[in-house]
């Protein structure tokens, strides 16, 4: 059975991404890219579906150990974790280099102390753990085929297969270190090269180490901070700068429900925010590829922009089931592909002005297609977001004029606006502010309720919607404005968690509510963040640290957040690790240091 969610590390080459569990258990990897299918799926099924456990030996009835500690070796996605024995002590290092040929999952086992028995068992199951590959020797070598792939293990240990697994007992005394490699290669081609272990962790942590230092908070909060970044750099794909929202599908928002997703994607609205922590802290290189691959993907056509792509830009991401697979703790199904890729959101039309406003406004270089494609997605606005959507929450119910889509194509009129006042670029000024000033008294008259002195998820609604926590931090309203702290203090009642977590929106259990599906959710990381950044807004500083740091202790042992926080079963879910978590955590915590609200 699959570890909990938090129990899992990230390793990663900034194109895929392995997590390992606290018992030393590869349970998720999918090579050559973070789409591609899993060879270890195990983590949505039992070991059948795929595995690869190392550490120490243990009885076949019982439990694996799990790690006494475990870390990331300084500021780097290099994973560290110690087993104390009754024979001893001993450490593993687990790590993904920057890819320079083909990608490869190194593990070095390291004796500390005593001499500690030890078994690797890999298991390998290609296409998310349905196909059993031919494992045979090649020149010495252990070599897993099927079909296009094949999948390259490299060690100095002794192996031998059975129950068509791929073994290595070996023992460990103070000073020893062996390492175990897989490599993948497409099929049809040469054996990759031998792996290098001990070069390449080298290499790794002097990548890591160069990648930070040019991090530019030095806050109070600058190890969480810098966690989130490198996470956020992990997740993104290296040949494109594509960001992925998270490298995991399917794992549940509801333990045991239907609200599975593939996060494998890139989203325009996540990649949007992330591209504005990365600038805000000093990464404008990151910035500059991401918006080489937003124009890319766009490709200068608004009129059927997606709101995610693949991650080089691919525009069919099919929704498909995989029956063979029961799903974490039993939450099916399992989907591979995202139906929700052309649903009409207009909100990105916001998000993606806003971040190349930003980009403009830091000082990347000039991009005149840049500057073209936003002037082209204001003339696609004018004619359109007066329409209902499906909005930010990808509703798979009824479409809706919902108010931060409506606030989010007032950002992309403004921001546009501002360009032109500038003098980068040329467009109907007067008309525009006009179609801004209108949007602005839309929302205000059909989006508020005036009895309750709040706004809501959408016009004529009654239901509160934590996306409207960021009406004062895209301007559109003043936060001391009485229509701001109203809506704030109706969310805080309710959509309040017990413990002070925000909820995105009610959902009504076996029923199926607005979003069209049945069952309930954890409260949305993302949320509770931007509550916080609300609070800080509006005068209530000390309220907001403490929720910020109720926050990063949902974070686990090595700084990672999924998508949510289960206030019932006190644990996380959803997709792990998830970008639309650690940002606002990054801007969240920018807020605060400037604001001096900050304890020690």
């Amino acid at each position: 059975m699959a570890g909990r969610i938090e129990d899992y590390a990230l390793i990663g080459d900034m194109q895929t991404a392995a997590l390992v569990c606290r018992d030393g258990t590869v349970d998720w990897l999918c090579l050559p890219r973070f789409d591609s299918h899993a060879i270890f799926a195990g983590l949505l099924g039992t070991e059948e579906h795929g595995f690869w456990r190392l550490g120490p030996a243990h009885a076949a009835d019982a439990e694996p150990p799990t790690a006494a500690r475990r870390t990331y070796r300084g500021d780097s996605l290099i994973l560290e974790s110690e087993w104390d024995t009754s024979r001893g002590t001993v450490r593993i290092t687990d790590f993904m280099p920057p890819r320079d040929g083909a990608p490869q999952l190194i593990r070095i086992v390291e004796g500390v102390s005593g001499r500690v028995p030890m078994r690797s068992a890999l298991r390998m199951r290609f296409s998310y753990g349905r196909v059993v590959p031919w494992v045979h020797k090649h020149d010495g070598r252990t070599v897993a085929v099927a079909g296009p792939d094949s999948v390259w293990f490299d060690t100095d240990c002794e192996t031998y297969g059975k129950s068509l697994t791929t073994y290595s007992d070996f023992t460990v005394a103070p000073g020893d270190r062996i390492a175990f490699t897989i490599s993948w290669e497409p099929s049809h081609k040469q054996p990759p090269a031998l792996p290098e272990p001990e070069a390449s962790l080298q290499a790794t942590e002097d990548f890591w180490r160069e990648w930070v230092e040019h991090c530019t908070y030095h806050g109070p909060y600058r190890e969480a901070v810098v966690r989130s970044l490198i996470t956020l750099k992990a997740l993104t794909y290296a040949p494109t700068g594509g960001i992925v929202a998270a490298p995991t599908t399917s794992l549940p928002e509801d333990i045991g429900g239907v609200r599975n997703w593939d996060y494998r994607y890139t989203w325009l609205r996540d990649a949007a925010i992330t591209l504005s922590s990365l600038l805000r802290t000093g990464y404008r290189e990151e910035a500059r590829a991401w918006r080489e691959w937003l124009l890319r993907a766009v490709a200068g056509d608004p009129e059927n922009l997606q709101i995610m792509y693949g991650i080089a830009g691919e525009r069919e991401l099919g929704e498909a089931e995989l029956d063979w697979l029961p799903g974490y703790e039993n939450s099916a199904p399992v989907r591979v592909g995202n139906g929700a890729a052309h649903q009409l959101q207009l909100d990105v039309y916001g998000e993606v002005t806003e971040a190349l406003h930003l980009a403009h406004m830091t000082g990347l270089a000039r991009n005149d297609y840049a500057s073209l494609l936003q002037l082209k997605l204001i003339r696609y606005l004018e004619d359109h977001w007066d329409e209902p959507d499906e909005g930010i929450w990808e509703v798979r119910g009824p479409r809706r004029h919902f108010v931060h889509s409506k606030v989010m194509a007032w950002v992309a009129v403004d921001r546009t606006i501002k360009l032109i006042e500038s003098g980068d670029a040329d467009g109907p000024l007067d008309r525009w502010r006009e179609l801004r000033d209108d949007i602005h008294r839309d929302v205000c008259e059909k989006g508020y309720d005036k009895e309750r002195n709040t706004f809501t998820q959408s016009y004529g609604s009654k239901e509160l919607d934590a996306s409207l926590l960021l009406i004062p931090q895209m301007g559109f309203l003043p936060p001391d404005d009485k229509r701001v702290i109203g809506t704030i203090e109706a969310i805080q009642r309710e959509l309040s968690t017990p413990d002070g977590f925000i909820l995105r929106y009610p959902t009504e259990g076996d029923s199926e509510g607005v979003d069209g599906l049945p069952g309930d959710e954890g409260a949305f990381l993302a949320c509770s963040f931007w509550m916080a950044d609300d609070l800080a807004m509006i005068g209530r500083v000390d309220e907001a640290r403490k929720l910020f740091e109720k926050l990063l202790a949902l974070r686990n042992d090595l700084g990672l957040l999924a998508e949510e926080w289960d206030p019932r079963l006190k644990r996380q879910v959803g997709n792990f690790p998830q970008a639309f978590s650690h940002v606002p955590l990054i801007d969240t915590a920018l807020r605060l240091t400037a604001s001096g609200a900050y304890g020690g």
